[in-house]
């Protein structure tokens, strides 16, 4: 015993805490194979150093972490001309089409809009200084960001579903189209900054005051969509061309801003302080706010209740696209490395007057479609951009706001979720459905960052209930057969007609028929002509749909207890001596179904399909604990096997174990050291000859013959024909099995009784070992162990009483 164990012991007798080691009621002629069967294999529950060691980081892992905070170093060594060139002449295209000016990102510039309107409204001191909000509202924004995406929890992103993402481009489109109609009709006479319903009601009373700005804004807003209708219906017409007619397209806005520029020039040269219709004006040269941003606490109390949605805003804007285009260009993000990026410029944008930024689907689009090979186009655009902040701001000034409104609500309305879209997830899920609507509604009638946090609500709701009101699903036991044309595949007494010859070699390797589990009443879809019951009289298949956690663990086995009970009858009905000792909540069964209680099976064994339950925790176990002890006072004098398949988490084993499942439970009859240990062996090492296939395929006919004759029922035990059906039926299809999957070259699996069919090492040289411990004999690999183990030991138990009650 090492020292740390010696440790652990010494704590838990100072403490009184009793150490359980299921194992020691485990012995070897019980569930462990003879020396000459197979090699013994315990296996070990995980330990806590272990879940310790899995969460402490390596060196590896240290410079693995290092080196992802500059992804640069993986690609920058072989960087070439080719992809200069590309990244050259893809960021020109797109800076033309950016109309030399950095463009923020529509949504995050409006909610920034609106927290800095906000802020002065309850702090007028800064309505000379707008910009310090902003930049103080980047700042904290990157240092939040940067810090999650530092510690690598970039999986926070998960939690925002997609619906929430369409709800939200959706609604901030309609909000920022909205809010630029006025400028765009030249309306005047109230706010285009209020609630978006608002702003579309006060537009449309306010219409008789709309201008010749409607004019430039109008034209330019059909001529935009003119140019875009015929640019896609030329690439269909011409395929040939279509690269080149999609930069014409991308080109449509440049091309209408430069052309009402120059009509605003030539109708307002002479018009400096009486200009036909509203211009941009001066722009600034340079950076004229640049400076150390101030950070205190007044400035931060402006918009700390508003924090949150900026920063989710920042999140699912970059993150949406990222992923986007990683998966149409076979990239994987790694979303913390992406939350660094954010963080890092919005923590440095404010030093030269910037507030916060993330990316952009639009511009994001036309570089992947101009052909930037790298992420060195960046640097490229920033330059181009530092160039014409200098160079060309005077450009600019004859801009008018009508038509640069029309490009804005031009470049939003590709935001809008389309139709086609929606029905996919009405197809989907119509719930979803109806969550994004209400996300929408919610921006229209109050803000985007309230429509944001009801969107999410929603779905994680949604989740929850889903969670918190699942149950599993009873399954049936059928056979299959897979065909081939019309042939059989596994049995080759019969050729494929119409599909040439059959190779022999593949008809061996896979048995002609197979175990398949279905749910009992259809509900996955399949064929209701199926007669799917319950495989042995007494014996259930519970699968459990979701997760088994304590969200989850009442409503799942409320619903397991519910449909046993009604389909089963209590061992003994009249166990009661007096009718008033039967509990209020057991008044046993009704005058006349006394009968219809008669022909229900009783309870024999449960069998519970782990493979969708990936961890446990301390409730949904317990409340196992607690249907457990149920079903033995509901089976009392008996007691219930409960056989646990698919379990892929040693730690879950480790659980169940621990509320003692995974071995046979004590029994009031002293059956407990006489359960039939099935487990199942994989075949390894030694020859491949037919001689030794053959060998083993003997050896598993006379271990399947004698299970099915220790298993039949003798006369008068009360067993129905059907079950002895099916043993029969168990005992033939699974001797064809093994005999053909033992032709495998390979390895081969089969359920081997530990008793009754041992399994020697042939002259072939191979040898059998046990997949999993022998000190878990009610853990099975799959649901067809399970079965057969659970029906082995209910016939073995109704074998002894059958003969303890036969006349001497």
């Amino acid at each position: 015993m090492s020292l740390r164990t010696k440790v652990g012991h010494g704590l838990a007798k100072a403490l009184g805490i009793t150490l359980e080691n299921p194992d020691d009621d485990v012995t070897r002629g019980e569930s462990v194979f003879s020396v000459e069967t197979a090699n013994t294999f315990i296996e070990q529950p995980p330990t806590t150093a272990e879940w310790l060691a899995s969460g402490t980081p390596s060196t590896d892992d240290v410079v693995d972490y290092i080196k992802s905070l500059f992804p640069f170093i993986s690609w920058l060594p072989f960087y070439n001309v080719q992809w200069l060139l590309g990244d050259l002449v893809a960021d020109d295209s797109c800076s033309y089409i950016a109309n030399l000016v950095l463009q923020p990102v529509a949504v995050m510039s409006t909610l920034v809009g609106n927290i800095v309107t906000a802020a002065i409204a309850d702090y007028p001191q800064y309505k000379d200084t707008p910009w310090v909000v902003a930049s103080c509202l980047s700042v904290i924004c990157g240092c939040i960001v940067l810090f999650i995406g530092l510690i690598r929890c970039g999986w926070i992103v998960e939690l925002i579903p997609l619906v929430s993402l369409a709800a939200f481009m959706t609604g901030s489109a309609i909000s920022i189209a909205a809010g630029q109609v006025p400028a765009m009709l030249g309306c005047t006479g109230f706010s285009s900054k209020g609630a978006t319903y608002l702003v579309i009601i006060n537009t449309l009373k306010h219409l008789y005051t709309a201008t010749v700005d409607a004019a430039m804004g109008l034209t330019a807003l059909f001529v935009l969509y003119a140019i875009r209708m015929a640019c896609t219906w030329a690439a269909k017409r011409y395929p040939s061309r279509q690269k080149l007619f999609f930069f014409m397209s991308t080109l449509r806005t440049v091309f209408v801003i430069l052309l009402y520029t120059f009509i605003s020039f030539l109708v307002n040269r002479t018009r400096r302080s009486n200009h036909a219709f509203a211009i941009l004006g001066d722009v600034p040269r340079g950076f004229q706010h640049a400076a150390v941003p101030t950070v205190n606490g007044e400035i931060i109390n402006t918009f700390v209740s508003q924090l949150p949605a900026a920063v989710i805003v920042l999140l699912i804007e970059h993150i949406a696209i990222s992923k986007s285009f990683g998966r149409v260009n076979n990239y994987v993000i790694n979303p913390s490395q992406e939350m660094v990026a954010i963080g890092v410029t919005n923590i440095l944008g404010p030093f030269l007057g910037g507030y916060p930024a993330t990316g952009s689907f639009s511009r994001t689009a036309v570089k992947s479609k101009a052909g930037v090979r790298t992420p060195f186009a960046g640097v490229i655009t920033g330059l181009v951009v530092l160039l014409a902040i200098y160079a060309l701001p005077a450009v600019f000034y004859y801009i008018p706001n009508a038509s640069l409104a029309a490009v804005i609500i031009h470049a939003v309305g590709d935001l809008i979720t389309p139709p086609q879209t929606l029905y996919k997830f009405w197809r989907v899920n119509p719930i979803e459905v109806v969550i994004f609507f209400i996300g929408v509604i919610v921006i229209i009638f109050t803000s985007i960052e309230d429509g944001i946090y009801v969107t999410i609500c929603l779905s994680f709701a949604v989740y929850m209930y889903r969670i918190l009101r699942s149950t599993g699903t009873f399954l049936g036991r059928i056979r299959v057969h897979s065909v081939l044309g019309d042939h059989v595949v596994g049995d080759d007494t019969r050729p494929i007609g119409g599909y040439g010859t059959f190779d022999q070699s593949d008809a061996s390797s896979s048995p002609p028929t197979r175990n398949i589990f279905l749910p009992v009443d259809h509900a996955d879809g399949s064929n209701p002509e199926l007669d799917i019951s319950s495989p042995y009289p007494g014996i259930f298949i519970y699968r459990f749909s979701e997760t088994f956690n304590y969200p989850s663990a009442s409503s799942t086995l409320d619903y397991l207890s519910s449909y046993i009970f009604a389909n089963t009858r209590r061992t003994h009905a009249g166990s009661y001596a007096r009718p008033g000792d039967r509990p209020w909540n057991d008044p046993g069964p009704r005058k006349g179904k006394e009968e219809d209680d008669a022909a229900k099976p009783t309870l024999k064994a449960i069998i519970l399909d782990f493979s969708s339950v990936n961890n446990v925790d301390v409730t949904s176990v317990q409340q196992l604990i607690d249907v457990r002890n149920q079903m033995d006072r509901y089976t009392a004098p008996d007691v219930v096997d409960w056989h646990v398949a698919c379990i892929a988490n040693r730690w879950t084993k480790r659980a169940l174990v621990s509320a003692g499942f995974g071995y046979p439970a004590e029994r009031p009859d002293g059956l407990h050291h006489r359960w039939q240990s099935l487990f199942s062996v994989a075949e390894i090492g030694g020859s491949t000859s037919a001689a030794a296939a053959a060998e083993h395929e003997q050896n598993e006919k006379e271990g399947r013959a004698s299970i099915a004759l220790s298993s039949r029922p003798k006369s008068g035990q009360a067993a129905t024909a059907d079950a002895l059906d099916i043993e029969r039926s168990e005992a033939s299809s699974e001797t064809d099995n093994t005999s053909a999957t033992a032709k495998d070259k390979d390895s081969h699996n089969v359920n081997i009784n530990a008793q009754k069919s041992p399994v020697r090492t042939g002259e072939s040289g191979k040898k059998h070992v046990v997949v999993h411990g022998l000190n878990r004999p009610l853990f099975h690999i799959d649901l067809t162990g399970a079965l057969q183990s659970a029906i082995a030991n209910v016939r073995a138990r109704e074998e002894h009483h059958s003969g303890a009650n036969r006349p001497a």
